[in-house]
């Protein structure tokens, strides 16, 4: 049993309990007996452990001397968090580590029902955990009383500023008592985190943690350069390659993640979507898929991912690049935490390395530069885990030894073995064949818009199902065996888009599609005899770069000093013959 110096007995219990054998920096820094009872402004990185951290510093604020609370009239603490999925995660860490203390805890987050919150607060909550604007609505409708806090912690404060939460935390904090202790943690110290603490602590202490690198050092970081076109062909190998418990991948747009998530699905992963357009209640089922091993991929933006927690997650990938050191780290920081090991991996265009090297050296990370892993890993890693599966090494109960004499009295070993391997491989995606990462492209050799003899398709899929012609040109490319000069024009309507193919490639397109001429399993391809109606009239509009116009008149006959030529444009011609009569002079 490990003797946490400087924690609460009844707290120190609950660590033990919860198998914790040493505290993290930013937990250590909390305990200084110099903070005892002071206000402080702590920058620490996300999976960092600062919710135990602000707990135990908390404790004897809330305790005072005593091994247990008793029945809370009003609460004594408040925990404001920027986001619905944060606030719970913290109330959950709290909820075991105050246990044997006798706290109880409640969460007043959007989303959730007003009367069942308002009914967690009457009953004697001694913590409240809750982001800012559902905290408000509360503390304005007079169901949450703020008379008898002790101690308020904001978390994430700087995302909170970002996401426009300022008005909200100032109301709360004004709402406050004044000789309250305030804490605030924050990844980053801006300015705006600056004037905010000035103006609601008093002597705050302020408190860096170790560096992001220590922070991160169960975090192994991994570049793998690819081809532009080959991103998504890469994920697909990396999520094949680790077959990791859950796994996230960082997207910079919505668009973006829903393309994904289709293609994703199609290639038969358990996925999830998490983005800026689904509601609350599509978010928690999203997650709880997670949670539950009914999905192990989830596909994000940075602003929907912020606080989310997923304690299997053993995989990062980012799928478009971080903007910066603090989207990086925040990124990565969702694996590798409480002692677990994790995995970052960055896709990276060639043409981008020495950016990411300067990302990754203003991060202070050292990362590993690789390939993407080929077919032939993947293949391989799968072998090498089929071998490796318990199911083959364990002792046969009766039954299955039964089973298996009669399997090998009608099938010869070699035979089960192979169908074995079958079932092993059906219910994986298989790899995808990549080309190597070079600084020489493939360039078309036409002019599109002189683009030769050439055949149009169409495709069932516009610009409403998210289509877009920057991720249709590399499908077409693998899946319709075409080059990237064998294909012209692409024109995305609002359900329907049209593709032009070389005469060259027309046929072995059809080949790679048939027989039920589909893209992805989804998008219907259909071959046409002609170009499309609405291009044909387009393309005439600008045959030579103007409207065409049914006559144009002839030019003037020319009037300046230079030889005189025609309309026609010969010189001396019947326009240079052609002489007004001079005028008699005047007398």
């Amino acid at each position: 049993m490990t003797d946490f110096k400087g924690v609460v007995p009844t707290l120190a219990q609950a660590l033990n309990k919860r198998g914790y054998e040493a505290l993290t920096p930013v937990q250590i820094a909390m305990l200084d007996p110099d903070l005892d009872g002071a206000d402080a402004l702590v920058s620490a990185q996300t999976g960092s452990g600062k919710t135990v951290a602000f707990g135990l510093a908390i404790a004897p604020t809330l305790l005072r001397g005593k091994d247990k609370l008793g029945y809370a009239v009003a609460p004594a603490a408040l925990v404001i968090a920027p986001t619905r999925e944060l606030a719970l995660q913290v109330k959950r860490e709290l909820e075991w580590l105050y246990r044997e203390a006798a706290a109880s805890i409640a969460s007043c987050v959007g989303g959730m029902d007003m009367r069942t919150e308002r009914r967690a607060l009457q009953g004697g909550a001694h913590i409240v955990v809750g982001t800012p604007g559902r905290l408000r609505d509360h503390i304005e409708r007079g169901s949450l009383n703020l008379e008898a806090i002790r101690a308020v912690i904001l978390d994430e404060a700087d995302e909170m500023l970002d996401l426009g939460f300022r008005d909200e935390l100032e109301f709360i904090l004004g709402a406050s008592p004044d000789d309250r202790r305030t804490l605030m943690f924050s990844a980053t110290v801006p300015r705006s985190i600056a004037n905010l603490a000035s103006r609601y602590q008093r002597d705050a202490v302020r408190v860096a943690v170790a560096s992001e690198q220590k922070q991160h050092s169960d975090i192994e970081y991994r570049g793998l350069v690819v081809q532009p076109s080959d991103t998504e062909n890469a994920i697909i190998n990396v999520l094949r390659f680790y077959e990791a418990k859950n796994a996230i991948v960082f997207c910079n747009t919505r668009a973006t993640v829903n393309h994904m998530t289709a293609r994703f699905n199609n290639r038969g992963f358990s996925v999830v979507a998490l983005s800026g357009e689904l509601s609350q209640n599509e978010r928690t089922h999203a997650l709880q898929a997670m949670r539950d091993g009914r999905a192990r991929v989830c596909i994000a933006t940075d602003v929907a991912a912020r606080g989310i927690d997923l304690p299997n997650l053993e995989l990062v990938i980012h799928a478009d690049l971080p903007k910066n050191k603090e989207s990086l780290l925040h990124r990565s920081g969702r694996t590798g935490r409480a002692g677990r090991k994790g995995v970052s991996v960055l896709i990276v265009p060639f043409r981008a390395r020495n950016r990411t090297e300067r990302l990754l050296k203003n991060a202070n990370v050292d990362a590993n530069w690789d390939s993407p892993p080929s077919a032939e890993q993947v293949i391989k890693r799968d072998n090498e885990r089929f071998l490796s599966d318990p199911a083959l090494s364990d002792p046969l109960n009766e039954a299955e030894a039964e089973f298996a004499k009669d399997l090998l009295a009608l099938h010869n070993p070699e035979q089960i073995a192979g169908a074995l391997v079958r079932m092993y491989r059906a219910g994986r995606s298989a790899p995808e064949e990549l080309r190597p990462a070079s600084e020489r492209d493939e360039k078309p050799q036409h002019n599109r818009k002189g683009f030769g003899d050439s055949v149009w398709f169409s495709i069932s899929i516009g610009f409403k199902q998210k289509a877009e012609a920057r991720w249709m040109l590399p499908m077409l490319v693998k899946h319709g065996k075409l080059k990237k000069h064998e294909i012209g024009a692409i024109k995305v309507l609002p359900s329907v888009t049209y593709i032009e193919v070389a005469s060259g490639g027309a046929n072995r397109f059809v080949e790679a599609i048939s027989p039920s001429m589909k893209l992805e399993k989804t998008m219907t391809v259909t071959k046409l005899d002609g170009v499309p109606q609405m291009i044909a009239e387009a393309r005439a509009q600008d045959s030579d770069g103007k409207k065409p116009y049914k006559s144009r008149k002839p030019k003037p006959p020319h009037r300046g000093k230079g030889p005189k030529r025609s309309f026609e444009g010969k010189p001396g011609g019947p326009a240079a013959q052609r002489k007004k009569p001079k005028k008699p002079k005047k007398k």
